[in-house]
C-alpha cells in the first residue's frame, strides 16, 4: 500500500488529534520542498530519491524522508518501486505550473509566523496583534525595511493570488458605460490590466504604497501596451485617494485592524463622485468551500496586523458605517464574493 493509500484511510479521533498537533511539520516540510525546489526538479516520470537528491542538492536519506512525510499528505506519491512522482498538489508547488502556489506556501510559513503562532493564546485574550511586541514594531514596515527576503515572497504571493483571480474579476464586473475605473490597494496591478484589456474604451487608476506600484505590471509601465490608458499613483489608500472614477474596486484589502478599515473606506468615501461605484472583493470565513484555509489565514491576520477576514455580515456593518449604498452581492468565483455598493447623493 502507497503512502498515498494509508493517508486516505480517516484516522480515529485520538491519530487525528496526534495529526494535528504536528501541523508544523507538515508546514515546514511543504516549506522545504518549495524551497528546495523539489517540485520543479521532479520530472513527468517518477525519479528515485538518488536521482532527485542529486539535482536538488540533498542528502538521499533525508530527502526520502522528507517525501514520504509530504506523500503522506497527498503531495507528491511514493510509488511501491520505490520512486517518487507528482500528485496535482505537488504540481502546484512548480513554478512554472500556470495555477502555482509555491510563494503562497511560502508565504503562509515565512519565518517570522513561526514566532507568533505559539503567541495565538496570548491574541485571543487580548484581541490585538502580537507582531509589534514580538519584533518592535508594525507588521509591513518590519517587513519592508528590515526583511527583504520575505517582502519579496509576500510581493510574489499577492501578485499570484491576484494574477490568477483578476480574469474571474473582470467577467463578473459589468462595466457598460464606464469609462473609468480605479483599482485601491491593487498590487501590481493585474486586476485593472485585465479590465483595461477587456474593454479598450476604458481608462484605469492604480493606486497602492511607492514601494509596490513601482514593480506593476510591465502591461501599465511607460512603453506597455496599456501604459496609454492607465495612471499609476503611489500612496496610502488609508491616507488620501487622490482618484475620481466611475467604479472603485477594492479587493482583499480591508483585513486590517478595524480602525485601518475605516480609515480606507472613509477615503474612498471622500475622493468618489455621488452615484459612484465601489465594489469590495473579499473572501468571507461563513461562506466558501476553503474554510480550513480561510479560518487559519483569519488567525494569521490576528497574530500580525490585528486583522480578520470578514463574515457576510461583518462585511456589510463596515461598508454600511462608511456610508455606502451596498446592492448586489454575488461570488466572484469558488473563493471571492463581490459586494457592489454605491456612494449616495
Amino acid at each position: 500500500m502507497t503512502t498515498v493509500e494509508q493517508a486516505d484511510r480517516t484516522p480515529p479521533p485520538p491519530m487525528r488529534l496526534r495529526e494535528l498537533v504536528f501541523g508544523a511539520a507538515c508546514a515546514a516540510a511543504v516549506r522545504a520542498a518549495a524551497r528546495l525546489g523539489v517540485a520543479d526538479a521532479l520530472e513527468d516520470r517518477p525519479m528515485s530519491a538518488e536521482d532527485l537528491a542529486a539535482a536538488v542538492k540533498t542528502q538521499p536519506h533525508t530527502l526520502r524522508r522528507l517525501l514520504r512525510a509530504l506523500s503522506c499528505q497527498g503531495v507528491f506519491t511514493e510509488n511501491p518501486d520505490g520512486t517518487f512522482g507528482h500528485t496535482e498538489m505537488s504540481r502546484l508547488l512548480r513554478e512554472d505550473d500556470p495555477h502555482s502556489l509555491r510563494y503562497i506556501a511560502l508565504w503562509c510559513t515565512e519565518p517570522w509566523t513561526w514566532t507568533v503562532w505559539p503567541r495565538l493564546d496570548e491574541a485571543v485574550r487580548t484581541g490585538g496583534n502580537v507582531f509589534e511586541e514580538a519584533y518592535g514594531r508594525e507588521f509591513f514596515p518590519y517587513l519592508n525595511e528590515e526583511a527583504p527576503e520575505s517582502a519579496h515572497v509576500f510581493n510574489r504571493a499577492m501578485t499570484t493570488s491576484s494574477a490568477q483571480s483578476a480574469r474571474d474579476v473582470a467577467d463578473v464586473l459589468d462595466l457598460r458605460g464606464v469609462t473609468s475605473v480605479a483599482d485601491i490597494g491593487g498590487g501590481q496591478g493585474q486586476v485593472v490590466a485585465c479590465l483595461l484589456e477587456k474593454h479598450p474604451s476604458l481608462h484605469g487608476t492604480l493606486l497602492d504604497l511607492p514601494g509596490v506600484v513601482e514593480n506593476a505590471d510591465p502591461r501599465l509601465r511607460p512603453g506597455g501596451a496599456l501604459a496609454e490608458r492607465v495612471r499609476i499613483v503611489p500612496g496610502d489608500c488609508r491616507e488620501d485617494i487622490p482618484v475620481q472614477a466611475d467604479v472603485y474596486i477594492i479587493k482583499n484589502i480591508l483585513e486590517w485592524d478595524d480602525e485601518s478599515t475605516r480609515r480606507a473606506l472613509a477615503s474612498v468615501r471622500r475622493a468618489a463622485r455621488p452615484g459612484a461605484r465601489v465594489v469590495v472583493i473579499e473572501n468571507l470565513v461563513d461562506d466558501t468551500p476553503s474554510m480550513k484555509f480561510t479560518t487559519a489565514m483569519d488567525l494569521l491576520l490576528l497574530l500580525n496586523v490585528g486583522g480578520a477576514k470578514h463574515t457576510r455580515q461583518s462585511m456589510v456593518d463596515r461598508l454600511t458605517e462608511a456610508g455606502l449604498v451596498i446592492g448586489e452581492v454575488r461570488p466572484v468565483n469558488a473563493y471571492l464574493h463581490a459586494f457592489e455598493c454605491t456612494v449616495p447623493a
